[in-house]
Parts: structure tokens; C-alpha cells; sequence
């Protein structure tokens, strides 16, 4: 966070680069596990901004355990998101164009929070049933999933 915060210092609200890694979690029911974020109140997946220092997976990881409580072991890349198809502001003006490295995770440790600062509620889902009102861009990856396509996605 103080990267963003430090860039934002400098450029204000102008359109930034911002790197974006987080994971599809799954337990060994292959439940996928959803976050209701407090940000926006919508069902996504965990995951947020890189800081300097961190690589992608790093970050994923990071990101997954202040959200969940889940300590990440093994990830395999699902796909990899660009473009100005994906550029957003946020309510306070700020202007992201961000690339998103997505990841799959089945081995993992720690115990489930089900909710914090970030997050109103984890839960683990079926695929088949996941919540209503989720988050855009993370159904995009959630599609992507369901369509089975060739790993890594590149979009």
C-alpha cells in the first residue's frame, strides 16, 4: 500500500500502471473460496496490489492471507489480464490500468477467517453455486474457469 501511496503523492489521480496478483483457493471438496469484499459489498476473489519488493506470487499470497488467513503454498498460473479493456477509476478519481496475474491454489494451510477490516465474509462455495453479485472483473476469471481453457489465459 505505500507504493500506491507514494506514486499517487506524485501523479494524483492520473492513470497508473498498477500490478494486481490474487488466487482461486480451493479446498479439497473443490469448493472455490469467495470473499465478500467490505470495499464494494460484492463476492469476489482474494488478491490485491503488488508492493515493491514482491514478486507476483508473492503478492498473491500476501494478499490471500490478510484476506482469509490462508497460507498459499503451491500456485499454478491461470492467466495473466491486460489491456484498456480493463482500465477503471475508483470512486475517489483515482485511474488504475492494471495488469492482473491470476492464480490456482489447492494446497494451502491456517485456518479460514470469516471476516476482518477487508473482508465481510469467506466462505468456500461450489462452483455450481457460487453467490450472487459478484464483482466484474472477477466473474471474467471465474468465466474463463468454467470454460476450461488452455492455461495459462491470456487476456
Amino acid at each position: 500500500m505505500e507504493y500506491i501511496k507514494h506514486i499517487r503523492s506524485m501523479v494524483e489521480n492520473e492513470k497508473v500502471i498498477m500490478v494486481v496478483s490474487g488466487a482461486m483457493v480451493f479446498d479439497r471438496e473443490n469448493r472455490l473460496l469467495m470473499q465478500k469484499r467490505s470495499d464494494n459489498k460484492q463476492w469476489g476473489l482474494p488478491g490485491g496490489f503488488m508492493d515493491f519488493g514482491e514478486s507476483v506470487q508473492d503478492t498473491a499470497k500476501r494478499e490471500v492471507y490478510e484476506e482469509t488467513g490462508l497460507i498459499l503454498k503451491e500456485l499454478k498460473l491461470f492467466g495473466i489480464y491486460s489491456g484498456p479493456q480493463y482500465d477503471k477509476t475508483f470512486s475517489n478519481g483515482d485511474q488504475v490500468s492494471p495488469v492482473l496475474i491470476s492464480f490456482i491454489c489447492k494446497n494451502y494451510s491456517g485456518e479460514l477467517i470469516e471476516s476482518n477490516e477487508e473482508s465481510l465474509q469467506n466462505k468456500f462455495y461450489s462452483i455450481d453455486d457460487l453467490p450472487e453479485n459478484i464483482f466484474t472483473e472477477h466473474q471474467m476469471l471465474i468465466d474463463d474457469l468454467l470454460s476450461k481453457k488452455q492455461l495459462p489465459v491470456i487476456g
